[in-house]
């Protein structure tokens, strides 16, 4: 497309320009109309989150994200980008962005002087109109509004005070587009005072030297709510600005946790795209861990367990089961819980722990908590059946132990000596019997199903024996089981 060059062929053109809040108002209601999808890759937030948005930029207010991390606030703040025209003219030079029929610098104003219809334009993108800036308390009015700069002046021949010295900062080059601050409460009382009092009122102070800029501009933040509310360091008269506070959170429900991850785990690390085949039963056990993570006691709650963790977790368990193969020569790519075991590295960096937690170790909380999460898928898929030969199996003195580093078919050999193990995990799934690696992950389910249920024990070495009987059906007691290490409960 040939974009006018001048200002007389803008004019030409009938161009018009919008403030940047009429434009993502407009932008989205054409994206209404015609059904196209709103903030692409954000899941779980259908019925929430996003018609909150939706109607905070009908508004045309500026919008606050509160959330515990690892709630896609910063990504759906970028995604406000698709919101903007994918170009606006803006007139040649302009460090603001100026409106070649309204511009707000000294420059720009001196440029329409200069040259009238023939103002030369320049055409900028739309992802060149998004600014963002991570809250920090070494953040300075210089860095977020600007600051005088004696070599502009000096080479200009320029008094200081002339605002054409001005190096200006991130909010007024995000002028006629969006503003995002992260972690608002952890900017200084000063700055917010600065933030509010240009937006407010049009005007700052620089060196001392009054300077106008009535900027054009959609203001984002994103904060911790125990930040916001607790720590109280948001001033008054900018929230009183903020015209929409949304609250974020993690997946409700397990489907929309697993597409999350899906789509963002790197799971496409192979050639041969059949070569990994990620059991939907894993995917659940994973999820189920972050899930079972938030409920437990032990982990801080005002930090939250970021959704990060059953995306790396996944990671390392694919990259497990790959490792295996590489060492075995399967084909085949198909984790198993013993590789959920070795992703614990994955786990315990991404957990915030209270006291008492930080007493029992992150290790130690990590491993009930593959325990819990497998009990809870197990039951889903195992409800109603009976593994009492099984089990009896094990209380006969016998053990089992499925390596991590051990080949399907030598798991499989193995299992085949425990009565009823492989033919009662094929029920809930479509497996043939020349699926090894896959049945081998199913049995592998059952038996830790069997573990959380407390029917057998498991040691950390992975291997499998009967439970000692002071602890038969005592099924949901925590930790029992890790309080001495390697030793079977």
């Amino acid at each position: 497309m040939d974009y006018p060059r001048t200002l007389r062929e803008l004019r030409a053109a009938r161009y018009k320009t919008l403030s940047v809040k009429d434009e993502l108002r407009l932008n989205l209601i054409k994206k209404l109309r015609s059904g196209e999808k709103l903030f692409p890759g954000i899941v779980g937030y259908q019925d929430t989150v996003i018609p909150q948005l939706i109607n905070a930029i009908l508004s045309r207010h500026n919008i606050i994200l509160l959330g515990l991390r690892g709630q896609a606030k910063s990504r759906i703040i970028r995604l406000l980008t698709d919101l903007l025209d994918e170009r606006i003219p803006i007139i040649a030079g302009s460090e603001v962005n100026d409106d070649p029929f309204r511009p707000i610098s000294a420059y720009g104003r001196r440029m329409l002087e200069q040259h009238g219809d023939n103002t030369p334009l320049m055409w900028v993108g739309r992802d060149a109109r998004f600014v963002e800036k991570l809250a920090t308390p070494d953040v300075t009015v210089a860095d977020i509004i600007g600051d005088v700069d004696p070599i502009k002046a000096a080479k200009g021949g320029h008094l200081l005070s002339d605002e054409l010295t001005i190096h200006y900062g991130l909010l007024p080059r995000a002028n006629r587009g969006v503003f995002a601050i992260n972690e608002l409460p952890d900017l200084a009382g000063k700055i917010q005072v600065a933030l509010f009092n240009i937006m407010q009122e049009g005007d700052v102070q620089i060196k001392g030297y009054p300077v106008r800029l009535p900027l054009d501009v959609m203001l984002m933040f994103s904060a911790n709510p125990e930040d916001y509310t607790a720590r109280g360091k948001i001033i008054t008269p900018l929230k009183d600005r903020i015209g929409a506070e949304i609250m974020t959170h993690y997946p409700k429900e397990l489907p929309a946790a697993i597409e999350i991850t899906r789509q963002e785990a790197w799971t496409n690390r192979f050639e041969d795209g059949d070569q990994l085949i990620v059991p939907e039963f894993i995917r659940e056990v994973v999820e189920q861990i972050a899930f079972e993570a938030r409920d437990d006691n032990h982990v801080d709650k005002h930090s939250g367990v970021s959704q990060r963790m059953p995306i790396t977790v996944m990671e390392s368990v694919i990259s497990n089961a790959e490792r295996r193969a590489l060492f075995t020569g399967e084909e085949s790519i198909v984790p198993r819980i013993s590789d959920v075991y070795a992703a614990i590295p994955s786990m315990t960096g991404k957990m915030e722990l209270e006291y008492e937690g930080e007493q029992l170790g992150a290790d130690r909380i990590a491993r009930d908590l593959i325990k819990r999460a497998a009990g809870e898928i197990f039951e889903g898929y195992f409800v109603g059946i009976d593994f009492s030969r099984t089990v009896q199996w094990f209380d006969e003195g016998n053990k089992l132990l499925l390596a991590d580093t051990a080949a399907a078919s030598e798991c499989r050999d193995l299992i085949e000596a425990v009565p009823e193990l492989l033919e009662t995990a094929m029920i809930p799934f479509d497996f043939k019997r020349s699926d090894t690696p896959q049945l081998v992950s199913a049995c592998e389910l059952v038996l830790e199903g069997l573990y959380a249920e407390n029917k057998i024990s498991r040691n950390e070495e992975g291997s499998y024996a009967a439970v000692t009987k002071a602890k038969k059906d005592r099924r949901g007691m925590i930790y029992d089981d890790l309080t001495e290490t390697g030793k079977y409960s």
